[in-house]
């Protein structure tokens, strides 16, 4: 078979240094992760065309967890197979899992004083301002019809007042996207994204890669078997073992099972799931508490690599709280392993398991209609998101609420924090008045929260 590199040009060792740089900018969430991605490998090195990106990207939308980090483990694989997707996927991860784990220790070992928990106050507003900011920003790229903005609604409705779960919504969509583009309702005319057809664009035919296919990424099923057996190994045998040498009641078989399912039934990346996280880690498991979850969210957004990277701090705390005999430390250490570990394996096997027939359908309206409409009920899910974190940020307690189908947490008024509410406007302000980038937000609402907690309080 014929070397990828003979195909494009393109050599192990410069993609892996492209991938190096992409791994260290990845910051801002999936939205700018995935705008690092184009910007380098589209629209600066000219690898991979407008088209196949935007197709890769909706494929990855689809897929249960963190689609930044798939798409480049997608777009490694076109480049330089098996080893171009691993090492793309595993650079894109391992920054953010060293920052978060160092991060996890200080936050458990001086967490308790009053800088810390001022940083982390802070930190919360302005994550609340960035989630707020990646709902406008997804908005304005896939509602382009109308059909994706009626998509968009009934997702924040179903989800939000009905507590439909996401798995259903995101097949619901896909259906009605595809049904709708097959049958050419010009409703379900597919939008515009990364300029396409506009100034700019990248067409296929100028690229590295070119309009073909290379021949690895040709659909094959003996590969595709060996693939499948190969990473359902990798990801399945240490829950197995876990449950049968510990049994089911174990912290660590615990955590393998909650986030092996959650690497298979949540969608949308880490701004869509973390409602479910939290309501499961604080609610069913007891591992952390409800601001906890944000304080951790804070963490990713600081860090680079994927927002879904956040449950690696949960796992850190929930065996670190529940060590048993063991040493607090060196378990929270194993549970941040173990839950990087069935997070992010699933997620190549997703990959190198589809991609190969994705690629073949490229040229498929109907399918990349259905696949459109998936980014546009994810942006009704981020918004039923950004709701949910102001509710719990700005009130310290909420109540449930459900009548004629309906289920809500409403906030208790009493305990509105004066102070969040305030750094909340004020991070708002700086997010979206005056432009200010995302160091330049979370390192003022930081400061002011240190100031909050350590100056005002202490006094």
């Amino acid at each position: 078979m014929q070397n990828s590199s003979e195909v494009h040009g393109i050599t192990f060792s410069q993609a892996l240094r492209v991938w190096v740089r992409v791994a260290l900018l990845s910051f801002g969430g999936p939205a700018g992760q995935i705008g690092v991605m184009h910007r380098i490998l589209v629209e600066e090195k000219r690898w991979v065309g407008e088209a196949r990106f935007l197709h890769a990207l909706n494929y990855c939308m689809l897929l249960p967890g963190p689609e930044a980090q798939q798409l480049a483990v997608y777009l490694g694989w076109l480049l330089h197979k098996t080893r171009g997707g691993l090492v793309a996927g595993t650079l894109f991860v391992l920054p953010g899992f060293l920052s978060i784990l160092a991060l996890s220790y200080l936050y458990v070992l001086v967490g308790d004083l009053a800088v810390i928990a001022g940083l982390f106050f802070g930190l919360k507003a302005a994550v609340l301002a960035i989630v707020i900011q990646a709902v406008i920003r997804i908005g304005r790229r896939s509602l382009s019809s109308a059909a994706s903005v009626w998509l968009a609604a009934a997702a924040f409705v179903a989800i939000f007042f009905y507590d439909v779960p996401f798995p259903i919504i995101i097949l619901v969509a896909a259906a009605v996207g595809f049904l709708g583009t097959r049958a050419g309702l010009a409703w379900f005319r597919p939008g515009k994204g990364h300029g396409e057809n506009g100034k700019g664009a990248l067409a296929e035919a100028d690229s590295a890669l070119g309009e073909g296919t290379p021949a690895h990424a040709r659909p094959s099923l003996s590969w595709s078997m060996k693939v499948a057996s190969i990473f359902l190994l990798l990801w399945l045998a240490p829950v197995l073992w876990l449950n049968i040498q510990w049994g089911e009641s174990n912290v660590f078989s615990q955590i393998s099972v909650f986030f092996s399912q959650l690497a298979v039934l949540t969608f949308g990346g880490a701004y869509a799931v973390l409602a479910y996280v939290a309501q499961e880690a604080v609610q069913h498991h007891g591992w952390l508490a409800p601001g906890e979850m944000l304080d951790g969210l804070g963490m990713a957004e600081t860090t680079p690599g994927p927002l879904i990277q956040v449950v690696q701090f949960v796992g850190f705390l929930a065996a670190n709280r529940n060590a048993g005999t063991m040493d607090p430390l060196l378990a929270g250490l194993l549970g941040a392993i173990l839950t990087t570990w069935v997070t992010f394996v699933p997620c190549f096997l997703w990959i190198f398991l589809g991609a190969p027939f994705i690629e073949s359908l490229r040229e498929n309206r109907a399918l990349s209609g259905g696949l459109s409409a998936i980014t546009a009920a994810v942006t009704g899910v981020i918004l039923n998101l950004s709701i949910w974190f102001a509710l719990h940020l700005v009130f310290t307690s909420v109540r449930p609420w459900s009548g004629m189908g309906i289920s809500l947490d409403l906030p208790v008024w009493s305990s509105l924090d004066s102070a969040a509410l305030v750094l909340v406007l004020c991070a708002v302000g700086l997010v979206f008045r005056l432009k200010a980038g995302m160091f330049t937000t979370l390192a003022f609402c930081s400061l002011a929260g240190v100031i909050w907690k350590a100056v005002v309080i202490g006094l």
